[in-house]
């Protein structure tokens, strides 16, 4: 089954430093129909102001991914882990028993934009962890990649065996093979892509696929394209 949703359906966040996008169900934007696609729960595109961002607050039992688009994100939580998160560089955090971390945009001039991803854990009650890869060189050499795994096989690890998250940076023409599972759920980040030769997906446009085929993705305009394939 193919589900296209296009970007402007999606529940939208403003308030005067946020500006968020959401795949599915999230805060006061409740929906008993869309509550994730597979094990993929939450799937936020946020634009942060200069200078701003998420205080500190609580996570239990999730793997929480992050994925920045362009300037920077700031993490600190209370595992004592502090980076700075650019564009190539994969973060992901483990809540595990419990944890409390804060997100903020670094900057004084630019906005932050990324996308946060939440998937339900296989282990409940794990030690909270924290890790990060970069990825930019595997990226430039094109094609999908694999950024996060619940096994070894990609650049950083998730505690849920039955998901992995890809990313491929196409050039116009440039097309790949989606991955072949239960669920799959595309997200264009940017640029503009086609699928199977038919169906237009602009910037903010999701394809959810259940019990598909693997389908081809051309790129249309330089593009940007996050895929998780889970159970």
């Amino acid at each position: 089954m193919i589900d296209i949703r296009r970007a402007a359906t999606r529940p939208h966040t403003s308030i005067d430093w946020l500006d968020s996008w959401h795949s599915f169900s999230f805060g006061e934007h409740h929906d008993p129909k869309n509550v994730g696609h597979g094990l993929l729960i939450v799937s936020n595109d946020d634009t942060v102001a200069a200078g701003q961002g998420f205080g500190t607050h609580p996570h239990r039992d999730m793997e929480i991914v992050t994925w920045v688009l362009s300037g920077a994100v700031e993490h600190r939580d209370s595992e004592g882990n502090h980076s700075v998160i650019r564009p190539g560089l994969a973060q992901r955090m483990s809540a595990g028993t419990g944890i409390r971390h804060s997100e903020r945009n670094p900057s004084d001039t630019e906005p932050a934009h990324f996308v946060q991803m939440w998937v339900l854990p296989d282990t409940l009650g794990v030690k909270p962890g924290y890790e990060d890869a970069d990825v930019g060189d595997a990226l430039a050499r094109g094609g999908l990649v694999k950024i996060a795994s619940g096994t070894d096989d990609a650049a950083i690890h998730i505690h849920q065996a039955n998901a992995a998250l890809y990313v491929a940076r196409l050039d116009v023409g440039d097309a790949i093979s989606l991955p072949e599972a239960v669920h799959v759920h595309v997200f264009i980040a940017r640029g503009a892509a086609i699928l199977e030769a038919s169906e237009t997906l602009l910037a903010g446009d999701a394809v959810r696929l259940t019990n598909d085929t693997a389908r081809r993705l051309e790129a249309t305009n330089p593009s940007e394209i996050i895929v998780w394939a889970t159970a």
